[in-house]
């Protein structure tokens, strides 16, 4: 069956998280005061069972033993979350109050364990922690903080395996790069030695340094050109295997297509420039006396 993930939360955590609420209202403390049947659930959650948050609001999720179940009541629905890192979809997520009846037990549904949200307006997050710790030990001095992170770490962690792999991917992708430069830079420098006699004849009959230079450039352009086309239709065809690496971008994203194909274009017209300079500045006497 499908995955379903539980969480007990207090009111406020979704606005500290900023998670929007979609459909219907938050938890409230009258929900865990009153121990009132009342569930949030998140968007996907939602949308499988009813097509629409708005058409889940009122609606009940039944809780415990087959012989003793709850119905609680669907009271709002919230944007989904990504539990598992960037890379997986989101789990359809159940939020209950922290305090609320359980029929299965003949009683009530409290967490074992807690763990506190806390929100700073201030520009450092880790600044936050010595006021936290001061507020905690003010209640009990021998309570410790344990696993306190922010969400930037708790992003970067998530992270951490695709982050390698990517930055791996950069550096060949790099070494790529500079091989192709001096590659181009090595033909079309061959070509216009091979060509310095009939440079030497053309520059010798009238032709300007200038037309000299671009046609040097042209024709490494061409090549690089060709190789620019066939290089996008193969990362067309071949990015699709690296999909679960991307997030917040299609394995097709024509951006970064124009992106590449534009850096590629730049580096060849560099790479074709200088042998065509140098073969602008060749002198036509000595090109014909070398012959």
């Amino acid at each position: 069956p499908p995955i379903r993930r539980m969480k007990w939360v207090s009111p406020g955590y979704f606005d500290t998280m900023e998670n929007p609420l979609l459909a219907g209202r938050d938890i409230d403390w009258a929900d865990i005061h009153d121990r009132t049947s009342s569930v949030v659930i998140t968007e996907n959650f939602a949308r499988e069972y009813w097509g629409t948050p708005a058409e889940a609001i009122g609606r009940r999720l039944g809780r415990g033993a087959p012989d003793g179940i709850a119905w609680i009541e669907i009271v709002g629905v919230i944007g989904n979350v990504r539990d598992d890192g960037l890379e997986q979809d989101p789990i359809a997520v159940a939020y209950w109050p922290m305090v609320q009846e359980d029929a299965s037990r003949d009683g009530i549904t409290v967490p074992r364990s807690m763990v506190f949200v806390v929100r700073s307006s201030g520009p450092n997050a880790a600044s936050l922690l010595p006021a936290a710790r001061a507020s905690v030990w003010a209640v009990n001095p021998n309570l410790p903080l344990a696993r306190v992170q922010t969400l930037d770490e708790i992003l970067a962690s998530s992270l951490g395996r695709t982050s390698f792999t990517l930055l791996m991917l950069g550096i060949a992708a790099g070494v790529a790069l500079i091989l192709g430069t001096v590659g181009i830079y090595g033909v079309v420098s061959y070509i216009v030695a091979q060509r310095t006699r009939e440079i030497g004849v053309r520059m010798a009959l009238g032709a300007e340094r200038g037309h000299v230079s671009r046609m040097v450039v042209k024709q490494g352009m061409r090549s690089a050109g060709l190789g620019i086309v066939v290089g996008v239709l193969a990362a067309f065809g071949l990015t699709r295997l690296m999909s679960t690496l991307l997030f917040g971008v299609e394995a097709t994203d024509p951006v970064t297509y124009v992106a590449v194909a534009s850096t590629l274009f730049a580096v060849a017209l560099a790479a074709s420039y200088l042998p065509a300079s140098r073969a602008a500045r060749i002198d036509p006497v000595e090109a014909l006396r070398s012959e």
